[in-house]
């Protein structure tokens, strides 16, 4: 009985499991739509994934709140320099800030259930305070993490263009193809450069869409090559010559970086020598010699 009980038990939830994956993952209705050539109504219809469900209740709660235009723009420019280009990404923070501080502030109650109610609404009011502040330091954290991966792109980057003028191709289509080069090994930045041809293939102008890169990463060695190809391309200069000596002049200081990162090393080493290697090596050498004191010299004393 138990036998018979336990295969029908399985057999549901493995029923159960595979028609939702089908429902929602899977959508086989929708493939042989596209095979079969379905009318062009349905091929415009964007279904929408349960994952990005919580997405959109966040969206939804931050839309409703009051944002004040300057915060608003602030922090738009830090999703930007974070890698989030949606329009709806301000409205998932400000919500994501909402609930986080409600969820807290409940934490902290709860947690302090016990103590007197003035403890119990300081605990309130700090666990509201750390959801409220968290998304913002999240969003923060992942913008200095990808304007690091830009700062180190940035050589190949530079490198690849210079080759790629140096062969005879025009500036637009050097970015675009150092944009596709660079898929792969250094993705931010590709990104970043495909957003300029687009702009460039859109009709905005040449500087305005290379300044747009410099606001967009914040990156100060991407500001500097941009002030470079702004001059070179107004005062008629050789592209290529200025891409090559300022490469030259990125590489140099590269190295002098290195070369501070090493002087630095020494004494950043001192304190983990003391407090985790010389212990240590007390312990091995000191360590049998104050045993055998201990063992030999404590007995005779006690003796006398």
């Amino acid at each position: 009985m138990e036998l018979w009980l336990s295969a029908a038990l399985f057999l549901v939830v493995a029923a159960t499991t595979a028609l939702a994956g089908i429902r929602l993952w899977a959508r086989p209705r929708a493939v042989l739509d596209r095979l079969a050539g379905a009318p062009e109504a349905a091929a415009w219809r964007i279904p929408t994934h349960p994952s990005l469900a919580f997405r959109d209740v966040l969206a939804r709660l931050g839309a409703a709140l009051p944002t004040p235009q300057k915060g608003a723009a602030q922090l738009r420019k830090m999703l930007i320099r974070a890698g989030y280009y949606q329009t709806h990404a301000v409205w998932v923070v400000q919500g994501a800030r909402v609930l986080a501080g409600v969820a807290l502030a409940l934490v902290g109650a709860a947690a302090s259930r016990d103590a007197a109610a003035s403890d119990r609404v300081l605990a309130a009011m700090f666990g509201a305070a750390a959801g409220a502040m968290a998304p913002g330091m999240f969003i923060s954290w992942r913008a200095r993490r990808r304007q690091h991966r830009i700062r180190r792109g940035l050589p190949d980057a530079l490198d690849l263009l210079v080759i790629c003028v140096e062969s005879g191709l025009g500036l637009d289509q050097a970015i675009a193809q150092t944009a596709k080069e660079l898929e792969t090994s250094h993705r931010d930045i590709s990104r970043e450069l495909a957003l300029v041809h687009l702009e460039l293939k859109t009709g905005v102008r040449r500087q305005e869409a290379l300044r747009n890169l410099g606001e967009r990463t914040g990156v100060a060695d991407v500001k500097k090559l941009v002030a470079v190809l702004l001059q070179a391309d107004r005062f008629g200069t050789g592209i290529a010559q200025s891409l090559r000596t300022h490469a030259d002049f990125m590489r140099v200081q590269a190295r002098q970086a290195a070369e501070e990162k090493v002087a630095k090393l020494g004494v950043k080493l001192v304190f983990p020598i003391f407090f985790c290697i010389l212990p240590s090596l007390f312990v091995v050498t000191v360590g049998p010699m104050a045993v055998r004191m201990v063992r030999e010299l404590l007995p005779q004393l006690r003796n006398l």
